[in-house]
């Protein structure tokens, strides 16, 4: 009885052997179910991670949706932009177009005012010229003088120290079937520095003396420009008619600068 009870005891007692229970499943579903809980886990942290941003006011679907929002308002824009220069290089070259026909108007203009003041200045001196020529017809049998000078007239040209002149040459009644051969001379009285000057036109011989020449029956109108020193100022201009090589002048007449 006593060695039953001591054989009992060391099978079932403190000294009994130790013995483990294991169960009977495969490492591959050990490792699964981990995969599992982790899974659930890391899902569980992004809900509440996502919970707590929309809770905070923040939220990434609507977020995304501003942005494709405001890149199509972009693209909207540029696109706006684009075509925007576009118009504006369109209206840019419509407006140099406009600026060169207006221009262009302009010029036409100004050069047809010019040819209107020509026209007016020759219609002027044609009806000058014709009174002139008038008055002659009218005292045609009292005028016995070879030749008269009539509406001598120096103005400024264009150029500085550049003049021009203008005088009409007429033959009297003793001269109507003579040719009358001759020269103009200019004499030009001025001041320059202070101090008063004399100048002969033309001087010499030559293309500029034979410019002067003249040759006429019964009138002729004669034209033309001279130059001075751009510093000098005129106060008389002379013109005097030789005929052929004397000398003596046959017709003399002094006209003011204008």
């Amino acid at each position: 009885m006593a060695r039953r009870l001591a054989r009992f005891r060391q099978r079932f007692g403190i000294a009994a052997q130790k013995v483990s229970v294991r169960s009977d499943l495969p490492w591959y579903w050990r490792w699964l179910g981990i995969l599992v809980v982790l899974g659930a886990a890391f899902a569980l942290s992004v809900w509440m991670y996502e919970t707590g941003r929309r809770f905070a006011g923040f939220d990434r679907r609507e977020l995304q949706g501003q942005v494709s929002e405001l890149r199509r308002q972009d693209a909207r824009v540029r696109s706006e932009l684009q075509d925007t220069r576009a118009e504006l290089e369109k209206l840019r070259a419509e407006s140099a177009a406009s600026g060169s026909r207006l221009a262009i108007e302009r010029s036409a203009q100004h050069k047809l005012a010019e040819q209107i003041r020509v026209l007016e200045r020759d219609n002027a001196r044609l009806r000058e010229e014709l009174a002139t020529f008038e008055s002659l017809l009218s005292s045609e049998a009292r005028d016995s003088r070879p030749l008269s000078i009539h509406r001598f007239a120096v103005q400024p040209d264009v150029l500085p120290g550049e003049y021009r002149y203008r005088l009409l040459l007429i033959t009297g009644s003793g001269r109507r079937e003579q040719q009358f051969q001759g020269r103009l001379e200019l004499v030009i009285s001025l001041t320059e520095g202070g101090k008063n000057a004399m100048m002969v036109i033309p001087e010499g011989k030559g293309d500029a003396a034979a410019a002067f020449r003249l040759s006429f029956k019964y009138f002729h109108r004669v034209e033309g420009t001279f130059r001075v020193s751009p510093k000098a100022k005129l106060k008389t201009v002379q013109a005097r008619i030789y005929e052929g090589k004397a000398t003596q002048t046959r017709a003399t007449a002094n006209a003011t600068v204008e």
